[in-house]
């Protein structure tokens, strides 16, 4: 049986464009459909219809070399615009972009060349969530090649993709709390209803799949997905699949960098696509192993997570209170600096008259406070550039260093805040007690005195009892935030 061989036909490009509607709204987007075709290959040709990743790709920046060399073997591809309408990455309407694809398989196989039953797909990362609904809905596609796919839901992919990142780039085990915490979040509240979408069924794997992950792909649960995979292919009865790893291969299968240009892709790639193509059309039986390759390695299970309303809701009204109460105390303070500036810095009258040696413990605390937050946004923004860089194909740095010293600090600091506020509350206690405001009844007197300053408890001034109060709570507040994101869990916490 003569089989698609690389490099045997000169290709003619051309374009078409295709109007596709989004049901849900009825909104129309015009699509640029770049399609290649193999010159004087007769008829009955494959095609391929290629489905694109996360982003805004085109049907003249994507898949050119690949598309362009099954071309050159005997097969029609199509390259189209990303079907997006008005929707970004966390909105995406996956159904409506099946149906997208499908409208171009449709095209391919109208074509006089083209055997209608011979027409596959060709889906990649984000991708192969809509290859799923597409054959759901159109069981008829010849074949699949999925290329680093994603197995699980969103918001497990996507769990994974970052625990597995933040332990690679040496973050402390305690900054795994994040994950937890940002992807157990019910978006539905904010209207995104993608991260529990259910893509995993039989129906997905009913036909040929050839499935491709490159070894340094740092997005994709591997080991976990080529099982769940080979799972789901034996549920829908089908035993033709092939998984392979390609050495040296990122997400997208190229060695290197995601930022270099026309890096070609990783090992025998292009060549094992097509003949798996052209074999797995003329019905021949395989004879190579069913997994190949380069070893196949993941670091941690797939996280199972779930949408927490009530912990989404308390999250999103502390973060706003303990903004609110951060912009009102600077507020204070710049009210008190203010004050000072018009009375003069000779002038012996004090601003806030803090008493009992309540101010500096005040100020010493917003402080630790302070720094202990801003250690955190100092260690987060570096963990998230080592995450970004591990998912360009970049390689972890040697040292971790404030990605992983910057979790146990910041508990000891936050321990000796809180064993610092423990002596401040004592203190008041204290001073209060002896004021007799804490009498009942209160001493005759008592707030009167406290009210105008002649017996203070906190401070002389009225502006300095606001201050206390009001930096007292937004610390308090501060604190939990930092529990609420597992700073105060002493056993470095697993997601899944």
């Amino acid at each position: 049986v003569p089989l698609p061989t690389l490099g045997t036909y000169e290709v003619r490009d051309r374009y078409v464009t295709i109007d596709v509607t989004r049901a849900s709204t009825g909104e129309v987007q015009t699509l640029n459909v770049h399609v290649r075709e193999p010159v004087d290959a007769g008829n009955g040709l494959p095609g391929v219809v290629f489905l694109h990743g996360a982003g805004y790709g085109t049907c003249d920046n994507s898949f050119s070399d690949v598309a362009k060399a099954m071309g050159t073997a005997g097969i029609v591809t199509a390259v189209v615009d990303k079907p997006a309408w008005s929707t970004i990455d966390i909105n995406r309407d996956y159904p409506a972009s099946a149906d997208a694809y499908d409208a171009v398989i449709d095209y391919i196989r109208g074509l006089d060349a083209v055997d209608d039953g011979k027409v596959g797909i060709y889906a990649t990362s984000e991708g192969t969530w809509i290859s799923s609904y597409l054959l759901q809905d159109d069981p008829d596609v010849a074949f699949q090649i999925l290329l680093s796919p994603m197995v699980f839901t969103p918001r497990e992919s996507l769990a994974f993709f970052v625990a597995q990142d933040f332990t690679l780039a040496g973050a402390h085990g305690g900054y795994q709390s994040f994950v937890r915490r940002v992807f157990n979040i019910d978006a539905a509240l904010l209207g995104l209803t993608n991260l529990d979408i259910r893509t995993l069924t039989p129906e997905a794997y009913a036909i040929p799949t050839f499935v491709a992950y490159g070894s340094r792909d740092v997005m994709t649960a591997q080991v976990d997905g080529l099982h769940t995979i080979l799972d789901m292919c034996e549920r829908a009865g089908n035993p033709d699949v092939v998984i392979r790893s390609y050495r040296g291969g990122n997400h997208v299968l190229r060695p290197g960098d995601l930022t270099a240009l026309g890096t070609p892709y990783a090992g025998n790639y292009v060549n094992d696509l097509i003949d798996w193509i052209g074999g797995t059309l003329a019905g021949l039986d395989p004879i190579c192993e069913q997994v190949a390759g380069a070893p196949i390695r993941q670091s941690s299970a797939v996280p199972t997570l779930r949408a927490q309303r009530v912990a989404t809701i308390y999250g999103v009204v502390l973060h706003i209170l303990t903004l609110v109460l951060l912009i009102a105390s600077a507020a204070v303070a710049l009210v008190g600096a203010t004050r000072r500036i018009r009375q003069g810095l000779r002038r012996k009258e004090p601003v806030f008259g803090f008493s009992h040696g309540f101010g500096r413990s005040l100020a010493l605390l917003v402080m630790a406070t302070g720094l202990t937050l801003l250690l955190f946004a100092v260690a987060m923004g570096r963990i998230i550039m080592s995450v970004v860089n591990l998912a360009w194909g970049g390689t972890p740095a040697h040292d971790p260093g404030i990605m992983y010293w910057s979790w146990p600090v910041a508990q000891a600091v936050c321990a000796l805040v809180v064993w610092e506020w423990s002596g401040v509350l004592a203190r008041l206690v204290e001073v209060a007690s002896a004021r007799g405001i804490l009498r009942v009844p209160p001493r005759k007197g008592a707030v009167r005195e406290i009210v105008t300053g002649e017996q203070p408890v906190l401070a002389s001034r009225r502006l300095g009892r606001v201050m206390f109060w009001l930096a007292g709570t937004a610390m308090f507040a501060v604190l939990l935030v930092f529990a609420f994101w597992g700073l105060f869990s002493y056993a470095e916490p697993l997601v899944y």
